[in-house]
């Protein structure tokens, strides 16, 4: 009689497989909370590390869209925007509203014009379904100018962010909004991961790749589609309550315009297609290429280098990345991440 060991060898060599892979991520998720909040400035928090987790999560909405389902959207700063004044709105009007129940709510506001606009996916493809999206950018915005209701009849059009509060606890300093956003960010990214593993994701890779093909093998192409509309909404919902209530803790439409929505496209063409630590890279990179641009210019141009040579400086290099990695490296800083990381640990 023979007794096999293989069952039970892959049963405990899986944990240590998983372990192996995710324990960069975890030093780092321990550093983020552990270490960041303790020895970053309020300077280096405020500009930098909130707006990164604000835009990382946005890019990796669309990313579930573009990336994951093949839908081409240049619609996300209007769902932001939807989720920002959904929240305000929510938590002015309705009393005793706990705050993470309204940015649960607003993230489904968000999914509601997401699937409105998404509708037309059910037909239109690539260029076409982009021009569609790009409709939400203009009709939202037009709507919460239009509507001073939105705005609580502020004539600017501008809102304050509401205090974070959650629990009775405060989250009032630079270290304590990192906090608040960091957090929602990471289950937000833990269960859109999860989702990309499993069969829904594997649905939006066949519709991306192939929709006659996925139709074959039984895959609803058209509930799949709406789904990632929905989904990707949502996140991006929440991402525009971070960036108002979180970041600039007051807004106004004119801050959710196409050059947001572009900037979005832009880290996920960066960081990477169908990757969620791509969203980061790229996220990473747009946030402080800025700085690195405005230091460099400075100290070899000196007092030529103002803010408008500064914004068209911006404009042409991120150009000039686009290109070089949709032409060079398609699949962005991601694939660099993961050949680099094979050289220095091979497995």
């Amino acid at each position: 009689m023979t007794i096999s060991l293989a069952p039970s060898f892959r049963r405990f060599s899986a944990p240590r497989t998983w372990l192996r892979a995710a324990w960069p991520w975890l030093l780092l998720l321990l550093a983020a909370y552990g270490v960041v909040p303790w020895i970053a400035s309020a300077y280096l928090i405020d500009a930098l590390l909130i707006p990164f987790l604000a835009l990382s999560l946005a890019a990796v909405g669309l990313n579930l869209l573009t990336g994951y389902a093949g839908q081409l959207s240049l619609g996300s700063a209007a769902f932001m925007a939807v989720g920002a004044f959904a929240a305000y709105n929510l938590n002015l009007r309705v009393a005793g509203l706990p705050l993470l129940v309204s940015i649960v709510l607003a993230g489904l506001a968000a999914t509601a014009i997401g699937l409105v606009f998404g509708l037309p996916s059910l037909r239109l493809r690539g260029f076409y379904l982009a021009v569609s999206t790009l409709a939400a950018q203009f009709f939202v915005q037009w709507v919460l100018v239009k509507f001073s209701w939105f705005s609580n009849d502020n004539p600017s059009g501008v809102i304050d962010a509401p205090p974070l509060v959650v629990g009775g606890l405060a989250f009032d300093t630079p270290a304590g909004r990192y906090l608040f956003a960091l957090a929602i960010v990471t289950v937000l990214t833990l269960l859109c991961w999860r989702l990309v593993q499993s069969q829904t994701g594997h649905h939006f890779i066949a519709v991306r790749d192939n929709e006659q093909a996925a139709r074959v093998i039984g895959v609803p192409v058209l509930r799949t589609k709406l789904l990632a509309f929905a989904i990707s909404s949502f996140v991006i919902g929440v991402a525009g309550v971070l960036w108002g209530f979180v970041y600039l803790r007051t807004v106004e439409p004119a801050g959710f315009n196409l050059d947001r929505s572009l900037q979005i496209l832009f880290i996920v063409i960066i960081g990477g297609l169908a990757t969620i630590r791509g969203a980061f890279f790229g996220a990473a990179l747009i946030v402080v290429f800025p700085l690195l641009l405005s230091r460099l210019g400075s100290l070899l141009l000196g007092q030529w280098f103002d803010s408008g040579v500064l914004e068209m400086s911006q404009r042409i290099v991120l150009g000039a990345l686009i290109i070089f990695f949709l032409i060079v490296e398609p699949q962005g800083l991601a694939a660099l991440w993961q050949r680099g990381r094979q050289r220095l640990w091979p497995s």
